[in-house]
């Protein structure tokens, strides 16, 4: 009842999913992932042991294929279930059970892909990764918006449209960014509206919160105000509102 798009990053490395459905906060169940690890979506009749069980293998090195592989021969349910895997060598692996609903499956290309169930037809897979190798000159998140907006004008979810989410993991076991849109009449126009307003701020906060490379972060109020103001501006310039 869902598509999503799971993709690493070639300039930077990071890792990241989106995801858009007719159902209640898509974001809280479907994305899971992890810097310099590689990422999962876990979708249909969802089973979040994919994602925290996933997550270990990664961790542990594991391919996407066997990953894929020993999630689902583990699980009674897996006709019901679709996952799809980027691992840290960018390799993808996919699984659409037999009961899922159509039009369901999954397509991909280099360190991509996206897979869906219960959707209008394959065009939205398929124009979801067109629009997203066609934008590689967009800075990560956008290129992901883009091929759910892609994907969304070509059909969708066949039931409508509730909510929609984006994860990216940049080097870190946390988030460096993090946008959902849990209930909304168009939840990809809230997610865009979103996706400008975390980097008036959240965005470069959280670039400036501790991680492994830097523990104790910025601490400094006025220079972290200084580095969001510094940051903000030249995003915006990059980014003018159309």
């Amino acid at each position: 009842m869902t598509w999503s798009i799971v993709a690493r990053d070639a300039a930077t490395g990071a890792y990241g999913v989106a995801v858009s459905t007719c159902a209640f906060a898509v974001g809280a169940r479907v994305p899971y992932g992890g810097g310099r690890i590689g990422a999962i979506a876990t979708q249909a009749f969802v089973n979040p042991l994919y994602g925290v069980d996933g997550l270990k293998l990664l961790q542990e090195g594991r391919s996407a294929l066997e990953i894929v592989a020993t999630l689902t021969a583990a699980d009674e349910g897996r006709a019901h279930r679709q996952l799809h895997v980027i691992d840290r060598d960018g390799k993808i692996a996919a699984h659409t059970g037999a009961a899922c609903i159509d039009w369901c499956g999954a397509v991909d290309g280099p360190q991509v892909s996206v897979a869906g169930n219960m959707l209008a037809g394959p065009e939205v897979v398929q124009q979801t990764l067109k629009a997203y190798i066609a934008a590689s000159g967009l800075d990560f998140d956008e290129r992901l918006l883009v091929a759910l907006e892609a994907g969304e004008k070509a059909g969708g979810d066949k039931r409508g449209r509730q909510s929609a989410a984006i994860r990216i993991w940049n080097g870190e076991p946390v988030p460096s960014f993090d946008i959902r849109v849990d209930d909304h009449a168009d939840p990809l126009a809230e997610l865009r509206r979103l996706w400008r307003v975390a980097h008036q701020r959240s965005v470069p906060f959280q670039q400036a919160s501790p991680s492994r490379s830097r523990p104790a972060g910025v601490t400094d109020r006025a220079e972290l105000d200084r580095l969001c103001a510094e940051y903000a501006a030249n995003w915006n310039a990059r980014h003018p509102e159309s």
